[in-house]
């Protein structure tokens, strides 16, 4: 049985993207009540090595749309990573999705075995569809919005496994 390489890749970024973007909102929604600054969590990192609560967003959007344009053949349009509140990280994922919802199964299944060629840290780097799917795209995705959760988390959003799983997005 062939792989529906479509529902392996854009049904699972759309939806921990629409989970993403759920508890930026309910962060958004603690900051402003409490009068918090936002500027505060969008500088944070689980460690000073890592990067910014900012970034981990960025990179997850980034990592899902140049993916899955890539293994549709069609150019993923680029976003400056400019962002300094939840809105407009919000706006950056909301961006993302909607590219994402725009692909079809016809663009992107059958390409397990195509060759690309994408830009890793700025130098072009070869791989098999397949391959850059379960081997660069989803696992670095997976990392950065869960670091973003978890830096959501350990600045007191009460979010839990189901707005993560993207499950209370729906």
């Amino acid at each position: 049985m062939a792989i529906s390489m479509f529902n392996i890749s854009v049904p699972i970024f759309i939806r921990h993207l629409n989970g993403l973007a759920h508890c930026m909102k309910k962060a958004q929604a603690v900051y402003a009540e409490k009068k918090y600054d936002e500027g505060t969590l969008m500088i944070q990192r689980l460690y000073p090595d890592m990067f910014t609560f900012a970034r981990q967003v960025q990179q997850a959007t980034d990592h899902a749309r140049n993916c899955a344009g890539a293994l549709a053949g069609v150019e993923s349009p680029a976003y400056e990573m400019n962002e300094k509140t939840l809105a407009e990280l919000i706006g950056r994922v909301e961006k993302t999705l909607a590219f994402l919802k725009a692909l079809t199964p016809a663009q992107v299944d059958g390409t397990d075995t195509k060759k690309l060629t994408i830009k890793v840290m700025g130098k072009d780097t070869d791989f098999v569809g397949i391959d850059l799917l379960q081997n660069r795209a989803l696992p670095n995705f997976y990392f950065h919005v869960t670091t973003a959760y978890d830096i959501l988390r350990v600045n007191g959003i009460e979010i839990g496994k189901r707005d993560f799983m993207g499950a209370t997005a729906q």
